[in-house]
């Protein structure tokens, strides 16, 4: 299975959208599948459910971060380039999309909350919702800037 195949199974799952990009790279990364779904699980749902930043951009994050090589002992030239990458991979999100922020993404579906509780996962579920694409653009994004930067082979 290719990674937008993993992470579209995750999804299929009932994961949220950040665990579900995060974990697509699950094979790539020395850590094991549990470690990788719990650092994403907080943010799925624009961040725990406040309709903020999308979670398969969050995933995109946590997945840059983790394959980040910081070993320059000048902490502001690491973060500026870290943020200088982050912030052209979520421009490319927005090129697709129009937006970063979930609740906006979403705009389409009718009832959409902010509270903790999660939604059911059902058929109208998945129908009714875009979520799937913004996880396989996010994963696309982010792998093809570790395939071009020779992170990870395709």
């Amino acid at each position: 299975m290719n990674r937008k195949e993993i992470a579209r199974e995750y999804f299929m799952k009932g994961y949220n959208c950040c665990q579900s990009v995060v974990a697509s790279f699950k094979n790539d990364l020395p850590f094991d599948e549990q470690f990788l779904l719990n650092l994403a699980g907080p943010f799925g749902a624009g961040v725990s459910r406040s309709r903020n930043v999308c979670g398969a951009v969050s995933g995109m994050g946590i997945i840059l971060g983790l394959f980040s090589k910081n070993d320059s002992t000048n902490i502001k030239e690491e973060k500026d380039r870290t943020y200088t990458l982050m912030q052209d991979l979520m421009q490319q999100f927005t090129n697709k999309n129009n937006t970063i922020i979930c609740k906006e993404l979403l705009s389409s579906v009718k009832n959409i909350t902010s509270t903790p509780v999660s939604d059911e996962r059902t058929a109208k579920y998945y129908k009714e919702r875009p979520c799937l694409r913004f996880v396989e653009q996010g994963v696309e994004i982010v792998e093809k800037y570790l395939i071009d930067n020779g992170f990870i082979n395709e």
